[in-house]
This record gives structure tokens, C-alpha cells and sequence, in this order.
């Protein structure tokens, strides 16, 4: 796996994830852990001074998907949320935890559970709770 590029996170969203962390299932075990090593590299900020072309809870995100040539909009979601968000991807998915605290034009390798791996590209962010002034969604 190459080289991560830097992220940023919320510090609400930082907290909840631990939350999330500490509280994972076996079945979530191994993407728990991938994330707790991204909230461990991060910059947190407070949510009033997130730059808004930076991946946070709850923005609605394309990214491609350059291994398999794919190119998707998400929602990145708490597991909970799931359920009312129609395009949403929870942060305990594999990629979903890959797409927190990226950038626009940020690229990240990410192991995925089948012992391959995604390459994935953040191409926009479509909305950005921070970005809205809604901080503490």
C-alpha cells in the first residue's frame, strides 16, 4: 500500500468515530482499526474552520474508484443513518472509511477485505456540512 495523503477531521466527527471504534463489532474489527489509524494521523480541527473541499460525516462525495474504473456519489454516513439516506455509504464500509479527512484531488489506497485493494480518487464534494454552517451535524 503507498503512501497516504494527509487528511483532515472534524473533532465532533473524530469523537464519534472513536465512539464507533471502541464500540465495533467483530465483524467490524478490521475497518475499525483502519480508521483508528486515519484518526491517529489526522489534523483535527474544530468544525468552524474545516476547509470545505475536505471529505467530513455526512457530505455528499463523487469519487472514482480507479481500479475498477468506477465513479460514484455517497453520502458518508454513521452506520445508524444508513437507513434514510438513499446514496449513503457508512464509515465502517471498507471504502466509506477510506474517504474521511480526503481532499479534493486527494488519492488513497485502501486494503479491501477480499486481500485486494481500492484506489480510490476524490473528484468532488457536493456538500460539505461544514461548509453550510451546520456544525454539529
Amino acid at each position: 500500500m503507498g503512501q497516504r495523503p494527509p487528511i483532515i477531521i472534524n473533532r465532533l466527527d473524530a469523537e464519534r468515530l472513536q465512539r464507533l471504534i471502541d464500540d465495533a463489532t467483530d465483524k467490524d474489527l478490521a475497518v475499525a482499526q483502519l480508521l483508528e489509524e486515519e484518526l491517529a494521523r489526522g489534523e483535527v480541527l474544530d468544525p468552524e474552520h474545516m476547509p470545505d473541499d475536505v471529505v467530513s460525516m455526512n457530505s455528499q462525495v463523487r469519487f472514482s474508484d480507479l481500479s475498477r474504473g468506477r465513479q460514484m456519489i455517497r453520502t458518508l454516513v454513521y452506520p445508524h443513518s444508513l437507513g434514510s439516506v438513499e446514496d449513503g455509504i457508512s464509515v465502517m464500509a471498507p471504502i466509506g472509511a477510506a474517504l474521511i479527512g480526503l481532499r479534493v484531488g486527494d488519492i488513497i489506497e485502501w486494503p479491501l477485505p477480499n486481500a485486494t485493494e481500492a484506489r480510490l480518487r476524490i473528484d468532488a464534494i457536493f456538500w460539505q456540512p461544514e461548509r453550510e454552517k451546520q456544525f454539529h451535524r
